[in-house]
């Protein structure tokens, strides 16, 4: 499952011209003191001395890192605009880790970097990021909000949040009932829509994603700098994309969930479908549950054999908990119909399908689910 949700930012990314790179996690604290930021977030930083002597952290986030690489591989216009982005490991010393993977110590994150020769550029490419991260939340079967948002430690002039709506999550946003106009809780303090005066409600969030117009703040510190058409020298202009990969799985069960468990969108799930054996000590049951697995196994639809000595209440029960989208059950009955029922997860409708037009109607099920 988080799988997928790499595959589906990798897809995205790569559409908007996005190069994967792989950046160190180990970072010299010296970057840091450079870029000042060594005081902004020192305390969150995991810092030790290696045996030679030096100061080193494993890494936050990557603006530093990713500056002097640009800094010391590009020197002309030519090789602009240049976006490149990785999937990596960010580790923060929270002093208060909480919510599962939603605030962790240790979480993955996406995190891409632009690089252009002027604002006209810079706007460009946030345009369109800011429309690849909508492209990848609605894949991930979210109901999100963008908006503007405080850019922090993290420096420039403009920055949007994508927050998903989630009870339990730990941050807040305000949204006019009226126009649903979305606004930090910082930005607007007095519950009335600035926009057509209507009440707002508050609803709780998780952050999914924050992209930030950078402009200059890296590459003067760090010396990134260009030659244009005439040979004069300017700093590279910067933006800076980021998406917790790992607090995605967080946001996505809580939109996606019911009484009985999870309910993963079809482009997250582990699996297309599972397979519920109701009968192991069956030679009967069994043998044809074997029969369908090998049969799904032979296309590309991703399917699983739950073939464990248990009652059929516990698979039915552990089915639901773990979301897969489709059940396909095989009984006693069923077997001697040779018929596999077939059931959505969530729904209490069922098919009886015979072997040779399963694998079509999965495929039909399976688009019918968002």
């Amino acid at each position: 499952m988080l799988v997928n949700i790499e595959n589906i930012i990798r897809q995205e990314m790569n559409a908007v011209d996005a190069v994967e790179v792989l950046l160190p996690a180990l970072q010299p604290q010296e970057l840091w003191a450079r870029s000042g930021r060594d005081k902004d977030i020192g305390e969150v930083m995991i810092k030790f001395m290696d045996r030679r002597g030096r100061s080193v952290c494993l890494g936050p986030t990557h603006e530093e890192v990713i500056t002097e690489l640009i800094a010391n591989h590009v020197s002309s216009y030519k090789q602009l605009p240049l976006v490149l982005y990785q999937i990596q490991t960010k580790f923060r010393d929270e002093l208060r880790p909480r919510f599962g993977l939603v605030r962790a110590c240790e979480f993955i994150m996406k995190d891409a970097y632009s690089f252009d020769q002027d604002e006209a550029g810079l706007d460009k490419n946030y345009q369109a990021m800011h429309k690849a991260y909508q492209r990848i939340f609605k894949r991930c079967g979210l109901d999100f909000l963008s908006l503007e948002a405080d850019p922090g430690v993290m420096g420039g002039a403009v920055s949007h949040e994508f927050m998903v709506p989630a009870e339990d999550g730990e941050d807040a946003v305000l949204r006019c009932q009226e126009c649903g106009r979305v606004y930090s809780i910082k930005e607007n303090q007095s519950q009335a829509c600035t926009k057509c005066a209507k009440m707002t409600e508050k609803l709780n969030c998780i952050e999914v994603g924050h992209i930030f117009k950078l402009g200059t703040k890296y590459s003067l510190a760090l010396k990134a700098n260009f030659l244009d058409s005439q040979q004069k020298t300017h700093p590279v202009i910067m933006g800076c994309y980021g998406i917790g990969v790992s607090r995605l799985v967080s946001a996505i069960v809580e939109q996606n969930h019911d009484a009985d468990g999870i309910i993963w969108p079809k482009e997250i799930s582990p699996y297309d479908a599972i397979i519920l054996a109701l009968d192991t000590t069956n030679k009967k049951v069994m043998n044809f549950a074997c029969a369908v697995y090998a049969e799904l196994k032979k296309t590309d639809l991703e399917v699983f054999l739950d073939d464990r000595d248990e009652r059929a209440g516990v698979k039915f029960k552990d089915a639901d908990l773990i979301g897969i989208p489709l059940h396909l059950v095989i009984g006693q009955k069923g077997t001697s119909l040779n018929k596999v029922e077939l059931k959505l997860r969530g729904k209490k409708e069922i098919s009886l399908v015979e072997p040779k037009s399963l694998e079509g109607k999965v495929r039909q099920a399976l688009e019918s689910i968002k």
